[in-house]
């Protein structure tokens, strides 16, 4: 499906970020008056006809958001809201799960920063339990992004106040576990104490909302890999480490414009183990539906100083979003696996010069 006719002359496509029953959301290029901007697209009229009003609510609340919290310098500008489209600007930075700010006392200020710069415009998020819509911006700072769950209060009541109680507890619960050293007493006892509409809801709605999101809508991971990474990838995992010409193996999932969501496999094989056996050996393992629609053999994976591999780079990869690997980089040499797999990639569908 071509692009909404509203968008179709201003919009360059880039690479896809997410998809799934709710939206597109990708990454591209937005013609404005200032001349050609990068930015990001969240689009709903490819979703089924079951789930569009669901779609188009969240499209709407989205909307409303971040004309004002785009204006605040915490999340992205609104750009453009259409019918069917909405684009954003772009956030030079990576998600929480990726980034990973260890111990950075500067980006967890300027997320509680950015938080109450929301509040005080009467907006609560309501998903900031979720690390890839924190944003750690390549400038350092923390930005917000997805507001499709946010509701803007008109007065500052009791509702407004358990929303922004939940964000705050959110946020500390991110910094507990990225910097728990840089926790203050005061921030202990927020996270050591729920709202009553939280402790109300995890007794009795989470397991509906757990129903609707998984079992409906099959949003079973922070990723947004769904089945096909929680149930697919540790089963083609585990059958390439069964054989023998093999070190390790990193999947990691990727959405893809065509298919929704698609595997990625990065095999740490010798070198008589190429391409061609190992999708022989994959699908005649696991079947051709459960193997990776890509399958790359590298020489080496990219890992951390403890040896664990580091997939937060592998994804990035797999999504063709590698202008944002750089500042992930910690040395020369690991600069050089990283660039040996990245030259030699498989995913190039969704290819973009940015």
């Amino acid at each position: 499906m071509g692009l909404p006719r509203e968008i179709e002359e201003r919009w360059t496509s880039g690479v896809v970020l997410k998809r799934d029953l709710l939206s597109t959301v990708e990454r591209g290029r937005f013609g404005t008056r200032a001349g050609d901007v990068e930015a990001v697209l969240r689009r709903i009229d490819e979703v089924p006809w079951w789930s569009f009003g669901v779609a188009r609510h969240l499209f709407a609340r989205e909307r409303r958001a971040l004309a004002i919290a785009g204006e605040l310098g915490i999340a992205p500008p609104l750009l453009f809201a259409g019918r069917d489209a909405l684009i954003r600007g772009w956030i030079d930075g990576l998600p929480l799960h990726i980034a990973k700010p260890r111990g950075e006392r500067s980006f967890f200020r300027s997320a509680k920063v950015a938080l109450r710069k929301l509040h005080r415009a009467g907006i609560c998020h309501n998903d900031l339990a979720k690390e890839q819509n924190w944003l750690r911006g390549r400038d350092g700072r923390a930005y917000l992004t997805d507001f499709q769950l946010a509701v803007r209060f008109s007065k500052r009541g009791r509702m407004f106040r358990i929303a922004a109680y939940e964000d705050l507890r959110h946020l500390l619960k991110h910094k507990r576990s990225y910097a728990p050293e840089l926790l203050t007493a005061a921030e202990r006892r927020v996270l050591a104490r729920k709202s009553l509409l939280t402790r109300a809801w995890m007794a009795s709605g989470k397991r509906v909302y757990y129903w609707v999101t998984r079992g409906i809508f099959g949003f079973t991971d922070r990723e947004g890999g769904g089945p096909r990474l929680v149930d697919d990838a540790p089963v083609v995992a585990a059958r390439f480490r069964s054989h023998p010409q093999v070190r390790d193996v990193a999947v990691v999932a990727f959405p893809d414009r065509r298919a929704g969501t698609g595997l990625y496999a990065f095999v740490e094989a010798a070198p008589a183990f190429n391409e061609t056996v190992a999708r022989d050996f994959i699908v005649g393992a696991v079947g051709k539906t459960k193997a990776p629609e890509h399958l790359q053999i590298v020489a080496a994976l990219p890992r951390n100083g403890a040896g664990e591999v580091r997939t937060e780079i592998l994804q990035l990869i797999a999504m063709n979003q590698v202008d944002l690997i750089a500042p992930l980089l910690r040395s020369d040499a690991e600069r050089q696996v990283v660039d040996s797999i990245v030259s030699d990639r498989r995913n190039l569908r969704d290819r973009f010069a940015f």
